[in-house]
This record gives structure tokens, C-alpha cells and sequence, in this order.
């Protein structure tokens, strides 16, 4: 069954096996069994790729119901008191794992010895669930799902430079006099790259043109913060620095006051697992005690 869901998920027997290290010819044959077992073809072999046939369709739904089942059937030994074990896989934007898990990551391992935790970053929410992800974590509207999404928190996108660039270049007092200064943004289409303000009630949206993109807010960071110009982060991203001083907000009179939501997501099971259940009491409290807005 798993190697049929493997199939499924890589569209290929060589591309399944390269991912779980078998030979392809192991993953045909796992198929191949389970094909004559339920007498019925799963798959439509092309030359490059796999389609799944009418029954294959059906079977992919119970399959990945067996699968969920496992999985719960297997945290079940997580239920002793004081014992978290397994893999925990989470999925978040590169920034929030940085500035807001991995500060107080080190703590939970330690208390949770038995717990492995794997991270994966990447800007924009996908549904990965069905292949192992226990938790995701994003902001913005999300896709209409069966999925569990909690609201964990909001974030405000504040523009800012550092004080070196505003000393040299002065400071923009309207929002169209953004259109005068270096400014940067994210290099892939996202609602983060626009440039919202607001004054008595009417709405801006200023067309930045920027000197520079980039993949990672990291990078975007480190940029303001050596002078380069000025960007438009979240706070849950750059808080730290505009409470140091290290970077200051622009045209604060004009910042749009509508938040982003901060969504937890996780599959809608009945039973959600002692994994994912002491991860989300962690971050809440990191969350309480570490405010992150200014």
C-alpha cells in the first residue's frame, strides 16, 4: 500500500524509489501485488508516467484512510504520561521558524527526549498533509479545506529602513514618496508585495518598482538593516529589531490596519496526536510570553 501511494505522490516507480530508497523494479513489484490481490489495474503505465485508473482512484481514497489510521494507531504508545516519541513534521514560512521556533526549539527537545522534530520552509501553504506532514504554519487567507486551521496570531507588515539609509536619503512622508526611494520586495507573486496604506479611510496602493527581489524576507532583512533601502516585513519577523532601534518604521501614519491572520493547521482527525497537541501548547506560550507585535 505504501509503495502504491508513493507511486501516486512521484508519478513514477524510478522516481517513488529514488525518494524511499528501493530499486524501481521493488516498487513495480510491490504493485504489481497488490494489483492481483485486489484484481483490478491501479495504475496506467505510460512511457514516462503513471495514471491512476477509474478503480485506482478509489483505492487512493481507503488507502490513505489506512495510512492516517496507522499513524494514530502508532502514537498510541505517546499516551504514557510524560513520553512524546516519533517524528513531528512541520511546514512554515523560513522566518517564522527562525524567529519564532527555533529560539525555544532547543527546550522542547530536551524536555521531549524521545521527540524528533523536521522543518521544512517554504513561503506559500501547501497541503502536504497526505503525505506526512503533521503541522503547518502560515499567514494570509487560506484554501477552503476539511483541514483544522487555529488562529494563533495576526501579523502587521511595517515598513522600514534602518537609520543609515533614512539619515542619507531622508525620510518618506507620503506613501507616493515611496516611488523616490530604493525599495525591495519578494521575487515571487504574493500578497506581501503590496504596498497597502490608508488615510482617512481611502486606500493606497503604491506600484513599487524594486531595485531588488528576493526568495527569502530573511534576505530582504538583512538588506534594510545595512542600509540598502526599505522593505515592507512582518512583525512577527522584524520586531526584535524595530524594538532595538535597528531597523524604524516609515509612514506609520498610513499603515494599514488590517491584519493578516496566523493560522495552525493540522489534519481533522478525531484523535489528534500527543505530538502535535504539546508543539501547539508550546508555541501558545512562547506566543503569550513573547509577544512579538510593537
Amino acid at each position: 500500500m505504501l509503495a502504491f501511494l508513493w507511486a501516486h505522490e512521484h508519478q513514477s516507480f524510478s522516481a517513488a524509489a529514488r525518494a524511499n530508497d528501493l530499486t524501481p523494479s521493488a516498487i513495480s513489484k510491490l504493485v504489481t501485488r497488490l494489483e492481483d490481490r485486489l484484481s483490478v489495474r491501479l495504475f496506467q503505465r505510460g512511457s514516462r508516467t503513471l495514471t491512476l485508473t477509474e478503480e485506482g482512484a478509489v483505492y487512493l481514497t481507503s488507502a490513505r484512510a489506512v495510512m492516517d489510521a496507522m499513524a494514530e494507531a502508532d502514537s498510541l504508545a505517546e499516551l504514557f504520561p510524560g513520553r512524546l516519541s516519533g517524528t513531528l513534521r512541520i511546514h512554515t514560512m523560513a522566518t517564522f521558524a527562525k524567529h519564532q521556533i527555533v529560539p525555544w526549539l532547543p527546550d522542547f527537545l530536551a524536555d521531549h527526549p524521545d521527540l524528533s522534530v523536521v522543518i521544512e520552509v517554504g513561503a506559500q501553504y501547501v497541503d502536504q498533509f497526505d503525505h506526512g506532514l503533521d503541522i503547518a504554519i502560515h499567514c494570509g487567507v487560506l484554501p477552503d479545506s476539511s483541514r483544522v486551521a487555529r488562529r494563533i496570531g495576526e501579523a502587521n507588515w511595517i515598513t522600514c529602513a534602518a537609520p543609515s539609509y533614512l539619515d542619507k536619503r531622508g525620510r518618506p512622508e507620503t506613501p507616493t514618496a515611496l516611488l523616490q526611494h530604493d525599495c525591495y520586495h519578494f521575487a515571487f507573486n504574493s500578497p506581501w508585495n503590496i504596498w497597502r496604506y490608508e488615510n482617512s479611510g481611502e486606500t493606497t496602493i503604491v506600484p513599487i518598482t524594486p531595485r531588488s527581489t528576493f526568495t527569502q524576507g530573511d534576505l530582504l532583512r538583512s538588506l534594510a538593516l545595512n542600509g540598502g533601502g526599505i522593505v515592507r516585513l512582518a512583525d512577527f519577523h522584524i520586531g526584535e529589531d524595530l524594538k532595538a532601534g535597528r531597523l524604524l518604521p516609515v509612514l506609520e501614519p498610513y499603515r494599514s490596519r488590517i491584519a493578516q491572520p496566523i493560522y495552525l493547521i493540522y489534519p481533522n482527525r478525531k484523535n489528534v496526536s500527543p505530538r502535535i497537541r504539546a508543539f501547539i501548547k508550546a508555541l501558545e506560550q512562547r506566543i503569550a510570553q513573547h509577544p512579538w507585535g510593537i
